[in-house]
């Protein structure tokens, strides 16, 4: 049993194969919401807790990504909503439902809106509330989830559903119940691959949108690094069309 560095990129790599190829038709489904979310005037909000918040944020504010784009945090609880920065520390947050509501009503969304809602396990309370929040408002919504972990897990929504039951476009990031993918002799496994596949798929969607928009004969409004001359302006210039509407503090 090979335990190394050479083994997990190996796994790593059959994945992002793997997924590219599995996942091509819901990543133009999911462009295709989305972009027209963009066309009709609207901002794309993105949310993950844990570690799908690192997905969130490929979606939101980043250099050769999409500025219409706003991401959606449990801090916001915090920064926008005056509760005291305590109640980040419990582990049991991204567990409790009551906390979506909250977290969608601090948010600057209008009706044309579309949302990505990121969670591998797919299971806990804030992120199927959000969802189900986002459908009863009438939004478009996207989840990147795994479907093999969501499928293995029971749901910890009064509901019983999980976010892929909810979501309008579902993109499987492949990872294994688990998330690990290379076996320790004994038992156990180590290597997560969740957060390398599901960047992948955020940045192939973005990939089909920022075609989508070309073909339409549109400009695509796509962030410059900020550590590039004149990127600082060029990105200004494009925020200031959705002031109020997207955020990038926090």
């Amino acid at each position: 049993m090979d335990i190394s560095a050479a083994a997990y990129a190996q796994e790593a790599e059959r994945l992002v194969h793997e997924v590219a190829a599995s996942q091509a038709g819901a990543v133009r489904e999911a462009a295709a919401l989305l972009g027209a979310c963009l066309r009709g005037g609207g901002v794309i909000h993105a949310f993950g807790s844990g570690h799908s918040e690192a997905i969130a944020m490929e979606i939101a504010g980043r250099a050769g990504g999409l500025v219409p784009t706003n991401r959606l945090a449990l801090r916001d609880l915090v920064l926008y909503g005056g509760e005291p920065a305590s109640v980040l520390g419990s582990a049991e947050l991204e567990r409790d439902p009551s906390v979506a509501r909250r977290v969608y009503d601090l948010a600057p969304v209008r009706p044309e809106d579309a949302f990505v809602l990121i969670s591998s396990s797919g299971v806990n309370g804030s992120v199927v509330e959000l969802a189900s929040i986002v459908k009863e408002r009438g939004h478009g919504l996207v989840a990147l989830t795994s479907v093999r972990h969501s499928g293995e897990m029971k749901s910890r929504h009064p509901s019983g559903l999980k976010l892929m039951d909810l979501a309008d476009v579902v993109l499987d990031n492949g990872a294994p119940y688990g998330d690990a993918v290379v076996p320790i002799p004994g038992g156990g496994t180590f290597g997560a691959v969740s957060t390398i596949t599901s960047a992948l798929l955020a940045q192939m969607v973005v990939a089909e949108i920022v075609r989508g928009l070309l073909e339409a004969g549109e400009t695509p409004p796509i962030y410059r690094s900020a550590n590039v001359v004149g990127g600082d302006e060029h990105n200004r210039a494009l925020e200031s069309r959705y002031a109020g509407r997207i955020r990038r503090g926090g």
